[in-house]
């Protein structure tokens, strides 16, 4: 009986989470640009003088290659090749808790096997901002807000969604997760938040300024207490929005307040 012949795959890849499989393999979930998220299973990655190396690690930009049968859910991983590894920027706690949550909010919204570049070029100018620059807080702001954005959830950010009226930049604004809609004080109903005005203001900054050169440009003498307070409102509002939609709780997420 001929062998069957499994198709080789090659792609841009980050890697999303990488799981101890039986005595010598890992299992890796991955994200690859050309093909969505996927999972697989890189044989003897666990041994001392394994081929791949340190290319499993979370957040690893790499090249792969791998093999996929129609049958299986999971690919054979084949090779792998580093273009940029995140290990030193994982060593700091704060950054590497922010890193944690990208890789869990990417696995938990995209879904099995459909390609998002915009996800996977934000995920990976997210990282290599906290990466360069250690501004944590700003990249998980930027990162929640286009998740929700690129998610189709995002609501419109000048107008009640209720009546319809322009809001005022600083007027009293309120919101839900459940409603997905902003809210004028006339159409506030029980449940709803009030927003700080500079939080909205900082997410429609952020829907057309690119997260590198948003990080340039706050310097130390921009970055203050409101900055901070806004950052951490629009964080707290995102990532609320993201948990409703994935109907569970961030398990990265409960550490942003823990010690080091």
């Amino acid at each position: 009986m001929p062998t069957l012949q499994m198709p080789l795959h090659e792609s841009e890849a980050i890697v999303l989470q990488s799981y101890t499989l039986g005595e010598a393999d890992r299992l890796v979930s991955f994200l690859s640009r050309t093909m969505g998220r996927m999972r697989g299973v890189a044989a003897g990655a666990r041994r001392p003088k394994s081929r791949f190396g340190s290319t499993l690690e979370r957040l690893s930009h790499i090249r792969i290659w791998f093999f996929e049968r129609e049958t299986r859910e999971l690919v054979r991983i084949s090779q792998c090749e580093m273009i940029e590894s995140f290990l030193d920027a994982f060593r700091d706690y704060s950054a590497s808790v922010v890193l944690a949550l990208f890789s869990e909010i990417t696995e938990a919204v995209l879904p099995d096997r459909e390609a998002s570049d915009a996800n996977f070029r934000l995920l990976l100018l997210a990282s290599q901002t906290v990466k360069r620059t250690g501004k944590h807080e700003l990249s998980l702001a930027y990162f929640a807000l286009w998740t929700v954005k690129l998610g189709g959830w995002l609501p419109s950010l000048d107008r009640c969604g209720s009546c319809g009226v322009t809001l005022a930049p600083d007027a009293p604004v309120y919101f839900s997760p459940s409603a997905q809609t902003l809210a004028c004080p006339r159409c506030r109903r029980g449940g709803m938040r009030s927003v700080v005005p500079g939080a909205i203001a900082l997410a429609q900054k952020m829907l057309t300024e690119r997260l590198d050169r948003l990080a340039d440009a706050s310097t130390p003498s921009s970055s203050g207490a409101p900055l901070t307070r806004d950052i951490r409102e629009l964080t707290e509002i995102m990532l609320n929005v993201i948990e409703h939609q994935i109907d569970r709780k961030l398990t990265s997420r409960e550490l942003l307040e823990s010690p080091a």
